[in-house]
């Protein structure tokens, strides 16, 4: 079946990904699509919320069901920032990378235009089925104080587009990657990663550290060296450019 059928389209809802997350739990198919005009209780990584005016995000969460060991979530994640990466810089004129481990970042300043979580519905140790939450910020004209000076949108970079068409556009990528990375890691997508690597050759702090990072593996770790020469590979957490 492919991604985005059926489609529920909602005016207004907590957040997509508990849409889909319900969904699922009760059996619905792979493929299964929820998109929310508003949502009252969006979230990213690490708790964050996710706000957006009515009508100014595309906001939308999709059930996929995949062979799949918990491992494997981390590089599901890449592959969806990817398909976003793609979908964004067709219709932007500037350049536009992924930000590991899961945002999608436009121009020089590297600013946020948006962000993936991915999710899993749990049968024991198995994955029963796994929820690729995507928000891209696509009439945004303004965002808040607090991160005005970070953030974009589509339009505010220059580009046009809708957001029914952007996200079949990242369905279709989504619909190719998907099951290739579930069952062979990211290697083979590993060239396209690295051409999209907004960390290569910068140097970042994390909690675990600080060095220069020298790209993504196919695990979907980050690859960092530190000044004394080591290579330590994140696999998780908050990462800063060291400017």
């Amino acid at each position: 079946m492919t991604l985005g059928a059926p489609l529920h389209e909602l005016a207004q809802t907590t957040s997509t990904n508990d849409e889909a997350k319900r969904a699922a739990k009760e059996g619905a198919p792979h493929g299964a699509t929820w998109v929310a005009d508003v949502q009252t209780a969006g979230r990213g990584r690490q708790g964050r919320t996710w706000t957006a005016a009515p009508g100014e995000a595309l906001l939308f969460s999709v059930i996929v069901r995949v062979p799949c060991v918990p491992a494997r979530l981390p590089p599901l994640a890449l592959v969806a920032g990817l398909a976003v990466r793609d979908a964004v810089a067709r219709v932007v004129p500037c350049r536009v990378q992924m930000k590991w481990p899961n945002d999608v970042v436009v121009g020089d300043a590297r600013r946020k235009i948006a962000g993936i979580l991915v999710e899993a519905s749990l049968a024991g140790s198995n994955v029963e089925a796994v929820i690729v939450g995507i928000g891209v910020n696509v009439h945004t004209r303004a965002f808040p104080d607090e991160i005005a000076d970070r953030a974009t949108s589509i339009e505010l970079a220059g580009g046009t587009t809708t957001r029914r068409a952007l996200m079949d556009d990242i369905l279709a990528s989504l619909d190719r990657d998907v099951p290739l990375a579930a069952a062979r890691g990211l290697a083979p997508l590993q060239a396209r990663i690295a051409a999209a690597d907004a960390l290569r050759g910068e140097r970042v702090r994390s909690d675990a550290g600080e060095g220069v990072a020298e790209g993504i593996d196919a695990d979907g770790r980050l690859v960092v060296r530190g000044d004394d020469g080591v290579i330590a590979r994140w696999s998780a957490g908050e990462v800063h450019l060291v400017r």
